[in-house]
C-alpha cells in the first residue's frame, strides 16, 4: 500500500490551486481559503491522512479553516495522491488560452505569440509590448499592440491593486536568481535529496531534487516544475518553481531561461523581467 501524502505535500497542492485561481481573477475569498488551509496544514500537529482514517471528513474539519468543501478536496489528495481540480486548472491556463482572453487575439495569433516570442504569462506579454517585440509579430502591428498592452494593463492592474502581491515585501530578483542557481548547481552535482513525484512519473522514479534554504530572513523551497505544460515543452529541467515565506507572507514564482529578446539565454523570474533587465549581471543558464 502506498504511503499517503503528508501535510506538506497536500499544502503544496493547495497553494498551487490558489495561485492558479488567482491568475483567473477568482473570488479572493476562495483563493484565501486555499492558502489558509495550506498554512494550517503545515503547522498542524496531526497528519491529515490520520484524521481522515480515524474520523472521516469530520476529522479533517477539525483543522482550523477547513469546511466541508476543503475537507473533500483534502480527502481526494490523501486517497488518490492528486487533485482533479488542479489538473483542470492547469489545463485551463495554457498560455494560448490566457492570451485569448485579450481583445483581438484568436487561437492562431495566441499560438504565434507563444511560439515566436517564447512567452507564457501576461507579464511577459506586457514586457514584449513595452520593448517593441509584440508589434513585430505577424498579425499584430502597432495599433493592435497598443490595444493589447492597454488590456493587459487593465487586467494586471486589478490584480496588483488587490493587496499583498503588489507590495514590495517579497524577495528581490537577485535573491531569487541566487536560489535558482544554487538549486540547479547542487541538483546537477547530486547534492540534493530527491523525491518521486506522483504525477507524470509512471515508474515512480526519484528524479526531482528539492532544495530548502534561507536568504534575507526568507525561507525557500525550490524544485523543477512537474506540470503537464513543463513536460509538453520539455522544460522539466529548466523551469524552477520557488516557494518562499516569511512571517505570514507566502508566495511563489517560476524562474526560466528566456528564449527571446534582450534577456535571451538568461535566467529570469517570470513576471519580473524588467527587474531582471535592470540587474548589472544575471546568471547565464548552466
Amino acid at each position: 500500500m502506498k504511503t499517503p501524502p503528508d501535510n506538506a505535500d497536500i499544502a503544496r497542492l493547495l497553494e498551487r490551486v490558489a495561485a492558479l485561481l488567482e491568475t483567473q481573477d477568482a473570488n479572493p475569498f476562495r483563493v484565501r481559503s486555499y492558502r489558509n488551509a495550506a498554512s494550517r496544514l503545515e503547522t498542524s500537529p496531526r497528519q491529515a491522512a490520520d484524521l481522515l482514517r480515524e474520523a472521516g471528513l469530520e476529522g479533517l474539519r477539525t483543522i482550523e479553516g477547513v469546511g466541508e468543501g476543503l475537507a473533500r478536496t483534502i480527502a481526494e489528495i490523501v486517497e488518490t495522491g492528486h487533485l482533479t481540480l488542479l489538473d483542470r486548472l492547469e489545463s485551463e491556463v495554457a498560455p494560448e488560452a490566457l492570451f485569448m482572453r485579450l481583445p483581438g487575439i484568436g487561437p492562431r495569433l495566441a499560438h504565434r505569440l507563444h511560439d515566436e516570442l517564447g512567452i507564457v504569462t501576461l507579464e511577459e506579454l506586457e514586457q514584449a509590448a513595452l520593448d517593441g517585440r509584440l508589434r513585430q509579430v505577424v498579425g499584430v502591428g502597432e495599433k493592435k499592440a497598443d490595444t493589447i498592452a492597454a488590456a493587459i494593463a487593465g487586467m494586471l492592474g486589478a490584480r496588483r491593486l488587490r493587496g499583498p502581491r503588489s507590495m514590495p515585501d517579497r524577495p528581490s530578483v537577485s535573491v531569487l536568481l541566487d536560489v535558482d542557481a544554487e538549486y540547479r548547481t547542487k541538483g546537477e552535482l547530486g547534492e540534493l535529496p530527491t523525491i518521486a513525484p506522483r504525477r507524470f512519473n509512471p515508474k515512480h522514479e526519484r528524479w526531482l531534487p528539492v532544495l530548502h534554504t534561507k536568504r534575507d530572513g526568507w525561507e525557500f523551497t525550490a524544485l523543477y516544475s512537474n506540470t503537464a505544460r513543463a513536460h509538453e515543452l520539455d522544460k522539466t529541467h529548466d523551469w524552477v518553481v520557488i516557494y518562499y515565506h516569511r512571517d505570514r507572507r507566502e508566495d511563489q514564482c517560476t524562474v526560466v531561461t528566456s528564449t527571446r529578446g534582450p534577456l535571451a539565454g538568461r535566467r529570469v523570474v517570470r513576471g519580473r523581467e524588467s527587474e531582471c533587465r535592470a540587474l548589472d549581471r544575471s546568471p547565464r543558464t548552466a
